[in-house]
């Protein structure tokens, strides 16, 4: 006789009945009230529980729920299961006796009756410790996953920016000290057919310009690579009074270029916290970089203003106007424009100048138009 007939008959062996199916199936079994209240729950589910079975009959559903979970029913479930009478496979998680939680994969099915009114909702419970678990373990490998795909890209791209940046540096360097060795190799040639000793001054003067145009390629390749190795620029601060050092760049780069006129207008209320030497190096910088390229014969304003509140200063050019191109690029290592010439050195300078800036927790910023370019440090005035 078939199985099922012998269910039907109720001559099946009592392990095999009905009612040792539900009771004892490898899965829980719960009916749930249109009260909200378990109705009935089978052997499994209150084994799992934590529960006798008589115990759980007339507790609310919902006390068997973590926060998470009854959000989750209230807000997802019970609506689909108005509107379609059924939800499958959803995770919850449910909350044992002791207070532990009991990961959860739940199918639900509502009972209607002829009048359309709910009369249970039945939900089988399948125990998902291992399995959500597994899943978590899966989430947690893609998210190391992903951090070790960017983390990866990111050493890729730094190391194209590196490479790129060494290829910069070989061919500028090998490029621009070139010209002031080959002066000195001239020079040295000239000093021993020199005939007098005004000849020998003169060519000394030349040799030693040709030196200190290198020393300070120098210390500007030291600079950038303070700066790309991490940790920025180093500095000193103490409170100093700055007008004094703005006033001797301004004198030393006047007596360099004589054809130029610098306009200045200083509003300098008391001393400021920073780094003197740097300072100067940022602003000559700035100044130099607005005499190479400003127009002739069009002045260069340079404006300086410090109070209790900020210290700005303002180096500004008549002449073309930077593009948008160079302007994104222009506080980079190596940034020169095409109209660069020779004596522009290695394209350094507003890099340099630009971390000096951060290194004083300040901006520097640039505009740029036909009327003219305008380069803006500003930092907020600190007492020490």
């Amino acid at each position: 006789m078939p199985l099922s007939e012998a269910f039907a008959r109720g001559d099946a062996p009592a392990s095999e009945s009905y009612e040792d199916l539900y009771e004892n199936a490898p899965c829980g079994y719960l009916s749930v009230g249109a009260d909200g209240r378990v109705a009935r729950a089978n052997l499994t589910f209150a084994a799992w529980a934590g529960y006798q079975r008589d115990e759980l009959a007339g507790r609310r559903f919902s006390d068997l729920l973590n926060i998470a979970g009854k959000i989750f029913f209230e807000t997802h479930v019970a609506p689909l299961l108005r509107m379609q009478g059924f939800f499958d496979e959803f995770a919850i998680d449910l909350i044992t006796s002791d207070g532990s939680r009991l990961p959860a994969i739940a199918n639900a099915r509502e009972r209607r009756g002829a009048d359309g009114h709910l009369r249970f909702i039945r939900l089988t419970i399948i125990r998902a410790t291992d399995r959500r678990r597994f899943e978590r373990n899966l989430i947690d490998a893609r998210k190391e996953s992903d951090h070790l795909r960017i983390a990866l890209e990111e050493n890729l791209r730094q190391e194209r920016n590196n490479a790129e940046l060494r290829e910069q540096f070989i061919a500028v360097l090998g490029h621009d000290l070139r010209n002031p060795l080959a002066s000195i190799s001239g020079g040295a040639r000239l000093m021993l057919k020199a005939k007098s000793t005004a000849d020998a001054a003169r060519i000394e003067a030349m040799m030693q310009t040709s030196v200190t145009r290198m020393a300070k390629m120098i210390d500007s390749v030291m600079d950038l690579a303070r700066g790309r190795l991490g940790g920025g620029i180093p500095i000193s601060k103490s409170v100093i009074a700055i007008e004094p050092v703005l006033d001797q760049v301004v004198a030393e780069l006047a007596a360099a270029h004589p054809d130029k006129v610098i306009e200045v207008n200083f509003e300098i209320e008391k001393p400021i916290f920073c780094d003197g030497l740097r300072m100067a190096q940022l602003f000559s910088n700035l100044l130099a970089n607005a005499i190479n390229h400003g127009a002739e014969h069009h002045p260069i304003r340079v404006n300086a203003k410090a109070n209790d509140k900020e210290f700005i200063l303002s180096v500004a050019n008549t002449g073309n106007p930077i593009s948008d191109d160079t302007k994104a690029r222009l506080f980079l290592p190596f940034c020169r424009g095409p109209d660069h010439g020779p004596a522009e050195g290695l394209g350094l300078g507003l890099y340099i100048a630009s971390e000096i800036a951060k290194a004083h927790s300040g901006d520097l910023e640039v505009t740029s138009s036909d009327l003219e370019t305008r380069f803006t440090f500003s930092m907020k005035s600190q007492n020490r």
